[in-house]
């Protein structure tokens, strides 16, 4: 039998869970605006710094969205059948978009850093799209979260 203590210590780790994963969200949408207002993309510019970083925290927010929340809810540390519902319905989606991100970071996240910037606007648009997806799915993950 659950206690009242238990209930609420379960739903302060969830609080906390959802308030850093969008911490992470935060952090990574100001860096792609950062990033997005720097176009055109030229030399004069610190356009390959802020894309390592934009793809690092990129990357970052996408992992803990993955097996933070994801893994969590798969381990069955969550009960509520609204949240397994919900996770049900986006996590393919949510995947997808994963796919988008690991496709962006392999290809700008280079570890020499010299990949052409002469699609990087297209390519920001692309995931720009994508990642809004995501965070439509993520927020009706984190509504049944805290509800």
């Amino acid at each position: 039998m659950t206690t009242v203590s238990e209930t609420v210590e379960r739903r302060t780790r969830t609080q906390d869970m959802v308030d850093k994963w969008m911490a992470e969200r935060q952090q990574m949408l100001v860096l792609f605006c950062r990033l997005a207002g720097l176009e055109p993309y030229t030399p004069d510019k610190p356009v390959k710094e802020q894309l390592k970083d934009f793809c690092e925290v990129l990357v970052d927010y996408t992992a803990f969205g993955h097996f933070e929340v994801y893994d969590r809810i798969s381990r069955g540390e969550e009960r509520r059948s609204d949240v397994l519902q919900v996770a049900e319905e986006v996590y393919p989606k949510v995947a997808e978009v994963a796919d988008v991100v690991i496709a962006f970071n392999d290809k700008y996240d280079s570890s020499d850093h010299n990949q052409p910037l002469d699609q990087l606007h297209q390519d920001l648009s692309t995931l720009g799209e994508n990642l809004a997806l995501r965070i439509e799915m993520e927020d009706r993950i984190v509504s049944s979260l805290i509800a």
